[in-house]
């Protein structure tokens, strides 16, 4: 059974950055992170009925979930004009002291991947945050003197895919909450694929939602990559977007039946067939691949793991049963 929605007629409802035409712009849009959006609707509610700006509020979780989203949702509901930077544009004190002083009563400020902040500017942010005072200081030496401005009441809104590195006093300053986005289903990403394709206007059928949804690695972003890269593939050999238009495109794209790219698949193929499946270490796997153990552990081993393809022990990583099925290797996982 397909549905079926218009095609193509070659002008693209695409305005402006397509990522932004997608990107949900009313709470009825937003799908999935029903638990966040329940608490969101909560403290937004009361803090209008109170007549005041929402308190402080932190977004963690891997990159592609929405954070950013929820952000420019808030203001949109609050009705409140939002300024947005991030951790690594704000290089010194001076630089958060001007975006402060430029706020009006009632703005939301956005700073994505906080973690980046140095110290020394956290340290600025404190009193900001907790009573709406900026302390700078002019001058150095015995001639030094301190200035504290008042700040018009204002929200701050912080995302970051690296919560572990922000220092606590920071993370105990957002008294409106700390919520983490979860991965979604393979449920709410057909839904987000469904929505996007009808943005789009591209014709696409039931099948092939679903398997896009089981190839998105639970993310959204994804999801909306390879819809657009099916939609191109699908326009070139002018056809509709059937199943078997998606497992063409995405196998071009070297993505796989559940969603792994070539990257995760010679990890599990290198602890394998070099190191016997392992127990083998972070550093030893990123040497034989020629890749960062940063971008390893980071990127690729968390899907890894969350598939059950591979475990991390302390004596180093294992390839499981199932990696061993999923890439026809023969074999089985050690036991430690």
């Amino acid at each position: 059974m397909s549905s079926t929605l218009p095609h193509s007629t070659g002008e693209e409802k695409e305005v402006g950055f397509l990522d932004q035409t997608l990107r949900p712009s009313r709470w009825n849009e937003y799908i999935g992170q029903t638990a966040i959006k329940d608490n969101l609707h909560i403290l937004l509610t009361a803090a209008k009925e109170r007549d005041h700006p929402p308190e402080h509020i932190l977004f963690y979780g891997p990159p592609g979930l929405g954070k950013t989203t929820l952000a420019h949702l808030i203001a949109k509901e609050t009705k409140a004009q939002m300024k947005v930077t991030s951790g690594p544009a704000i290089l010194k004190v001076g630089d958060l002291a001007s975006i402060l002083t430029n706020l009006s009563s009632g703005d939301i400020l956005f700073i994505d991947e906080i973690h980046r902040l140095n110290k020394a500017i956290e340290e600025v942010l404190y009193p900001a945050m907790e009573s709406g005072t900026l302390d700078i200081i002019i001058g150095k030496g015995p001639s030094a003197r301190t200035i504290q401005l008042d700040l018009p009441r204002f929200t701050l809104i912080a995302a970051t895919t690296r919560i572990a590195m922000l220092s606590a006093p920071l993370r105990s300053r957002f008294s409106g909450g700390v919520f983490k986005l979860e991965f979604y289903t393979n449920k709410e990403i057909g839904e987000i694929v469904k929505r996007s394709a009808k943005i789009l206007d591209i014709e696409i059928h039931d099948e092939a939602v679903e398997e896009i949804a089981v190839r998105s690695r639970f993310t959204p972003r994804t999801a909306n990559y390879h819809l657009k890269r099916c939609r191109d593939y699908a326009q070139i050999n002018k056809v509709p977007l059937s199943r078997d238009i998606v497992e063409k495109a995405l196998s071009l794209l070297g993505v796989d039946t559940i969603g792994l790219t070539a990257a995760d698949r010679e990890i599990l193929k290198t602890i394998i067939t070099k190191f016997g499946g392992g127990p083998v270490g972070l550093n030893t796997i990123a040497a034989a691949l020629a890749e960062e153990q940063a971008t390893v552990e980071e990127v690729y081993e968390p899907y890894l793991i969350q598939l059950g393809l591979l475990e991390r022990t302390p004596r180093g990583r294992i390839a499981t049963d199932k990696a061993y099925a999923h890439l026809g290797e023969k074999g089985s996982a050690k036991l430690l």
